[in-house]
């Protein structure tokens, strides 16, 4: 009998135990803390074109594409057509930082081009701003999509794609 009552009254204690659970203790940001590491972007950019227009918007883009090529903070910039609806395009664009991303749509080719190419879409653009895979420290692949919006036609300077803060 008494080795049931001190076995009943240790599960009873581990029980106690485990269910005291307590909230988690949130680390306090202060001044000098840490900011999150600068990680590549990637930008993927659907454009819809009116039938007809595929011609102009590409040689509209080749511009765009060559200059987006020199800029120093970026690592690629590729437009792809879908072959089954050719009146859809991609632009796959990949950058070292935010900061990069922030020069480009401030340049004076980027806003030209979506003047130039206002009246060739037939409905808004969408953009998806991508974090690039990263090892953690558990050495996992993450990849965390931060923020997609949807513009009219493609004037992508009207719409801020931030960064992790």
């Amino acid at each position: 009998m008494k080795a049931r009552i001190t076995f009943l009254m240790s599960v009873l204690f581990i029980m106690a135990v485990a269910c005291n659970q307590q909230a988690p203790v949130q680390a306090k940001k202060t001044e000098g803390s840490v900011q999150a590491a600068d990680y590549q972007k990637m930008i993927n950019a659907k454009v819809f074109i009116k039938p007809g227009r595929e011609a102009d918007f590409i040689s509209a883009a080749k511009t765009m594409i060559e200059n987006s090529n020199k800029e120093e903070g970026c690592l690629g910039y590729m437009l792809y057509q879908d072959p089954y609806e050719k009146t859809n395009f991609i632009f796959v664009e990949k950058y070292i930082n935010q900061a990069a991303i922030d020069f480009h749509f401030g340049t004076s080719y980027f806003k030209d081009f979506g003047d130039q190419i206002a009246e060739m879409t037939s409905m808004p653009g969408e953009i998806k701003s991508l974090i690039l895979p990263v090892r953690t420290e558990n050495n996992k692949r993450t990849f965390i999509v931060f923020n997609s919006c949807e513009m009219p036609g493609i004037k992508t300077g009207q719409c801020y794609i931030s960064g992790l803060n």
